[in-house]
């Protein structure tokens, strides 16, 4: 108590997050860092294996449905025309005819151009040194141009290449695996695909969770640098998209304790973690990742699953409509660009993306220069105007533009959990606090009987609504069911992810919303709040300051506990802040101050009072209030 009266945030943090690692999955990239760190790493979630299969897989999904059904075209073309006629620019069929007309041209500065963002990529380098030959190849000076001077070895073992040359690297990690030429004997995985591990018959369970283990104890070793050896030390923060089923949410555990070897471990999901990370209390949170977007209201740090909206479509979608938009207006160069065989591509029209779109009214055009990937070969550069930037964007309020369904659902019986990790624990008697229901049993935590009240834990799949952003914001804020909840929420919803980056995102957001709200309903404002952190790792910023405040650890798992009791720990106190949010009175107060001065000081952060917080149960009254902590 003595030691909260008198510590600076600063000391804070650098005495109790210096050895704790916060861990953020994602589809597309993941966040990872000391809680000690300002920013984490952000780093994308895939690995490149040396493969000699024949005939050789470029890239895990090259199998996926990536044909776009002519139904799926006209309703793209019709939402073209909505958009269009919103932000006033000209409709398809319009800009056909008027294409012998000189175009009026809006000149748009990317973001940060001066610091390189608009330099070709370099293909990987994919040849390790060969030790017995390191000194007569030292100088050799191949980096960025494998392929060129190196003969190709499809077919063969990495230990069967030619002594005098040298071998294929095993495997290559973050972007640097999305950069490697589809002309050399690799295969790209991703392992976590719309929210959720990517199964499928070619890419099984096992090889999925041995690709996340061998990403994240790369990461840890090289990037972090922390060796095995003193992983003993460290404790993991896992923050977890609200997509991940149950049995994922185990199997994450499970790497972090059992195969990373962390000392122990905590999971938070990511939505409730961004309202901690922006010190808010009570706020939507809207989170637009890469290939998901999902909705969640939080009251009072508190979230309610009954709110939960998932949507199949985020960044890399708008990507690729982007890419569809400048061919359909024939202004993309005659150059073969594939964002599903070639990362390489994704990885620029990520960038122009990122540097050109924005929503606002009026013809938003932009002169830039697009590279071209040829196999081996070095980028080609080519001048041309790209138009209609405003639109892609668009996308998220109007689906059907981004066609969305380019991925078949992966197959889901695996999450019916055969492997039952309660076998010898499910008849014990544990003991029950008297003011919790039967489905909530403490004893029995992430398994099964005692989820099966709340469906956000069931065995089945997670819904995906087909509808658009504003839709999907105005439903989930609706389903709270009063009108008092409902104001507040309306006038607090938090924008995370890179897509809240975008130009003109936030008024956008607000106006749409505010369209979708039903006449019958008594709600007349909208107010989108603004990030105090980067919306791109306010989730991980949020699993940080968690870390740092929670003192009791109550709900931490120990790693010999899970390698030995799986679920249960005798003393029923591994999951208890699944049920309770555990901050003693005395110290709220504090904790608060030193929240808002850890960088959050916006509205408060755990309670305005501390009645909110202790000891608080996940009654039957709360409306199927999620658990601050899984």
């Amino acid at each position: 108590m003595d030691y909260l009266k008198t510590v600076i945030p600063s000391q804070l943090v650098s005495d109790r997050g210096s050895n704790l690692v916060v861990i953020n999955p994602g589809s597309a990239n993941i966040r990872i860092g000391l809680a000690t760190q300002d920013a984490p790493l952000n780093i994308p979630h895939c690995i490149a294996r040396y493969t000699n299969q024949i005939p050789k897989f470029k890239v895990q999904d090259q199998m996926l449905n990536s044909q776009v059904t002519t139904a799926q075209h006209m309703e793209r073309e019709k939402a073209y025309d909505i958009i269009a006629s919103l932000l006033k620019i000209p409709f398809l069929d319009e800009e056909v005819a008027n294409n012998s007309f000189p175009r009026k041209i809006g000149r748009v500065d990317g973001h940060n151009q001066q610091s390189g963002r608009g330099a070709a990529f370099q293909w990987a380098n994919v040849y390790e040194q060969d030790t017995n030959f390191s000194l007569a190849l030292g100088s050799s000076k191949n980096e960025g141009k494998s392929g060129e001077n190196v003969k190709k070895h499809e077919g063969t073992d990495a230990e069967g290449i030619s002594s005098g040359e040298r071998k294929f690297r095993g495997q290559i990690f973050g972007e640097e695996a999305l950069r490697i030429s589809p002309t050399e004997p690799y295969c790209l995985s991703r392992p976590i695909r719309r929210g959720h591990f990517n199964i499928s018959q070619h890419y099984p369970l096992q090889q999925v969770l041995e690709d996340i283990h061998a990403i994240w104890d790369w990461i840890l070793i090289e990037k972090l640098h922390i060796p095995h050896s003193e992983r003993n030390m460290y404790s993991a923060i896992l923050v977890l998209p609200e997509t991940f089923d149950n049995r994922e949410i185990k199997e994450m555990l499970s790497i972090a304790l059992r195969d990373l070897r962390f000392s122990s471990a905590v999971v938070h999901q990511e939505g409730l973690a961004a309202v901690f990370g922006n010190g808010l209390s009570t706020a939507c949170i809207v989170n637009m990742g890469a290939q998901v977007t999902s909705v969640v209201c939080v009251e009072d740090g508190v979230a309610l699953p009954s709110t939960e909206k998932t949507l199949p479509f985020g960044g890399e979608d708008i990507s690729r409509c982007l890419l569809w938009t400048q061919r359909h207006h024939q202004t993309w160069p005659q150059v073969r660009t594939d964002m599903l065989t070639k990362p390489i591509d994704l990885l620029m029209l990520s960038r122009l993306k990122e540097s050109y779109c924005e929503i606002k009214e009026g013809e938003l055009d932009a002169i830039t220069v697009v590279h071209s990937y040829e196999d081996g070969m070095p980028a080609g550069s080519h001048k041309t105007r790209l138009i209609a930037l405003n639109v892609p964007p668009m996308g998220l309020f109007y689906p059907t533009l981004l066609v969305p369904d380019v991925y078949p659902p992966p197959p889901r019986s695996w999450f019916h959990d055969y492997e039952n990790m309660l076998e010898d624990t499910l008849h014990l008697e544990y003991p029950r606090r008297p003011d919790m229901s039967d489905g909530l049993f403490p004893g029995i935590n992430v398994g099964y009987p005692m989820w099966e009240s709340y469906p956000i834990f069931s065995s089945k799949p997670k819904k995906e609504e087909k509808v658009g952003l504003a839709e999907a914001i105005t439903s989930s804020i609706l389903s709270t069911g009063r009108i008092d909840l409902q104001r507040k929420l309306f006038c607090s919803i938090q924008l995370i992810g890179g897509e809240a980056l975008t130009a003109g995102f936030i008024p956008a957001v607000e106006e749409r919303v505010l369209h979708a709200i039903p006449s019958n309903e008594a709600i007349d404002t909208v107010e989108v709040l603004q990030s105090r952190t980067n919306p791109t790792f306010v989730s991980w910023k949020g699993g940080a300051i968690l870390g740092v405040l929670d003192f009791g650890r109550e709900a931490w798992i120990y790693r010999e506990d899970w390698i030995r009791n799986g679920i249960h720990v005798r003393s029923g106190r591994k999951y208890k802040d699944s049920y309770y949010l555990q901050v003693q009175g005395s110290r709220v107060d504090r904790r608060l101050d030193l929240t808002r001065q850890l960088g959050t000081h916006h509205d408060t952060v755990l309670s305005s009072s501390s009645h909110n917080f202790k000891n608080r149960p996940l009654a039957i009254d709360d409306e199927q209030r999620r658990p601050s902590t899984w």
